[in-house]
């Protein structure tokens, strides 16, 4: 059993991973219940705030950047919707700032990194994203410019991806398999939250949520399905793919033809953050209910469906 392994009721809460420079601190932290009472896992990437003092060191403006990179305090969401549907819970707490565990550990900015060159295959396989600043390990914002007064070493990013990337996704990928093995199928919610897309008054008024499914590629296309439905059941207002379709979780870990399906929800922070966007909010509790009661209708529709498929 892994030394951070604790039980606490039927729970079984289990810390993984090393933040580097952290003093030990774990790189996520992955509670699944005793026994799997739902095949959905709730996953939170960008939520960490464990900042080691080297990084925020050799950061140009460490409040403002964290402030911007993280999915703030979403994690505080993620956490009550478990609690109260008995999901599974994956939560990172390395920052983004550090790594970012929604981009392939190929898709890096290396011009940022000191050190030998990589080979030219893996130099070649960075994004658009990274090239846009935004890779693996986060290079400016726009606004802001760059966020590092100094270059990273290629050892100090390969230490990240294995001590933070490679066992995030690995206990991602074991506990959807889990799920699947017990109930024939897997539902992962990767959570987010997103800065308001624009008035949310007028014609042309901007969405509070915002699902993503790779254009169909991640999750089918029913459980999309009810999950719109759901938003217009209590009068919610929701986008489909656009602006954020989902990333690298989505197209590693979404296999619909395996029946491992993945769906990345994005919740705009006016919704359940202070006017500043700093701290939680007086709607955090309903946007608690609201994905609480979507956790629940997808987890019907899923147990349903298969039961449905299995009597046939």
């Amino acid at each position: 059993m892994n030394r951070n392994d604790t039980s606490q009721g039927d729970s079984l809460n289990r810390g993984g991973g090393l933040i580097p420079g952290g003093e030990g601190a774990p790189a996520y932290s992955l509670r699944r219940p005793r026994p799997l009472s739902l095949p959905i896992l709730i996953a939170v990437p960008h939520a960490g705030r464990h900042y080691p003092a080297a990084l925020t060191e050799r950061m140009r403006a460490p409040c403002e950047a964290s402030l911007r990179l993280e999915d703030r305090y979403v994690d505080l969401v993620a956490d009550a919707v478990a609690k109260e549907t008995g999901a599974a819970l994956l939560v990172a707490h390395a920052p983004r700032a550090m790594i970012d565990l929604n981009r392939s550990p190929d898709d890096v900015d290396w011009e940022m990194v000191d050190g030998t060159a990589p080979p030219p295959a893996r130099r070649l396989a960075a994004g658009r994203r990274a090239r846009s600043g935004l890779g693996l390990v986060p290079r400016r914002l726009p606004g802001m410019g760059e966020l590092w007064n100094a270059r990273l070493s290629a050892a100090a990013l390969q230490e990240r991806i294995d001590q933070i990337h490679q066992p995030y996704h690995a206990a991602l990928a074991k506990t959807l398999e889990a799920m699947r093995d017990k109930w024939g199928g897997s539902l992962l919610i990767d959570l987010h939250s997103m800065p308001p897309l624009g008035p949310k008054r007028g014609i042309n008024a901007a969405v509070d949520f915002v699902i993503g499914d790779r254009f169909g590629g991640s999750c089918e296309s029913r459980l999309t399905s009810v999950a719109f439905r759901h938003f217009k059941a209590y009068r919610a207002s929701a986008a489909h793919n656009r602006p954020y379709a989902g990333g690298y979780v989505l197209d590693r870990h979404g296999a619909p033809n395996r029946n491992i399906n993945a769906m990345q929800l994005e919740i705009c922070r006016s919704t359940y953050l202070d006017q500043h966007l700093r701290e939680p909010g007086e709607g955090l509790g309903e946007v608690v209910h609201l994905v609480a009661s979507l956790v629940r209708r997808l987890a019907d529709e899923f147990v349903d469906t298969n039961f449905a498929q299995a009597a046939e």
